[in-house]
């Protein structure tokens, strides 16, 4: 009866901690949406791109030390892959800057449709960079999802431009920071790679930020610029938070909750409601992402019973 007992403590004790971790990850992406809803405010106030995300970086940088407090707790700057850190880094920095270039002409909700392809990226390049198996159900769900792609972007219309081809951009390198981080969290704490990340931005951007300062004319600038900075603090945080109460696996599928909120706020603040046609191209997109970490997760339950029956 105790091991009984104890068994169904620990499950209920788990669906917990799951629970506590998706909650966790909706709470990240919608503020994942207000930050893109804070950039597509920016880039309509005629700010300089590279003024913006420096401001943005240097304020991140700072909290960062305020809450990692490396003088106190070294240990969080100890790594032997910092060459992995700094492309990590480098796709973070590079991706601020297509986002805030592709928000001034998408909608939030086509902007994160596009973006959602990076799971499906990762998906094709985890064979070569990572040794993993893609098997034919995978590559069909990655095609479909590139298909899901063509349907929001339009190619041969006049929706498709320089900002959509930014945003698939973005899409590539939110992959290769995924595979990166996913590479780190073999070897190195989460703390680890969120201080080198800030520690990279402040490097590359302070020393050019006064040859594009810019000051405001208005009070709702500066505090949009504090607030993106606090809540990029904050929302990596709470992901990081996310990852310790429940597997990837678990927690992949609610990152897909920011479509919503991303439609939520863009009809809101800026009263853009999407198309038919982001509406059908997010749908396959989401759909054949889910699918993808449906069979990853399917994969690494037969090989953990494969090696259990050896």
């Amino acid at each position: 009866m105790k091991n009984g007992a104890s068994d169904k403590d620990n499950k209920t004790e788990g669906r917990h901690r799951y629970g506590l971790g998706i909650l966790l990850i909706i709470c990240a992406v919608f503020i994942f949406s207000i930050m893109d809803a804070l950039v597509k405010y920016l880039g309509s106030q005629s700010l300089n791109s590279i003024y913006i995300i420096g401001i943005r970086f240097t304020l991140t940088f700072f909290w960062t030390l305020l809450i990692l407090k490396p003088w106190k707790h070294p240990e969080v700057t100890r790594t032997k892959h910092l060459g992995l850190h700094l492309i990590r880094a480098a796709c973070m920095i590079f991706a601020a800057f297509t986002v805030f270039v592709a928000l001034k002409y998408l909608s939030m909700p086509a902007m994160t449709s596009i973006v959602f392809a990076a799971p499906l990226i990762v998906s094709i390049l985890a064979g070569y960079f990572l040794g993993e198996k893609i098997g034919p159900r995978r590559i069909v769900a990655v095609i479909i999802g590139f298909l899901g792609v063509l349907v929001v972007t339009r190619p041969g219309t006049s929706f498709f431009s320089l900002a959509a081809l930014l945003a698939l951009l973005t899409a590539v390198l939110n992959a290769f920071y995924s595979m990166t981080t996913r590479r780190l969290s073999d070897h190195d704490r989460p703390e680890t790679a969120f201080f080198y990340t800030a520690l990279a931005g402040i490097i590359v951007l302070l020393p050019i930020l006064p040859f594009f300062w810019e000051t405001p004319d208005s009070w709702t600038i500066w505090l949009a610029l504090f607030v993106l900075s606090v809540l990029s603090t904050l929302a990596h945080g709470i992901l990081t938070i996310a990852h310790k109460y429940a597997p990837a696996s678990i927690l992949a599928p609610f990152y897909y909750a920011q479509l919503i909120s991303a439609i939520f706020l863009s009809v809101i603040f800026f009263k853009q409601v999407p198309d038919k046609w982001t509406l059908i191209g997010g749908s396959i997109v989401v759909a054949s992402g889910l699918y993808v970490f449906y069979r990853e997760h399917v994969r690494k339950k037969e090989k953990r019973e494969s090696q259990s029956a050896r």
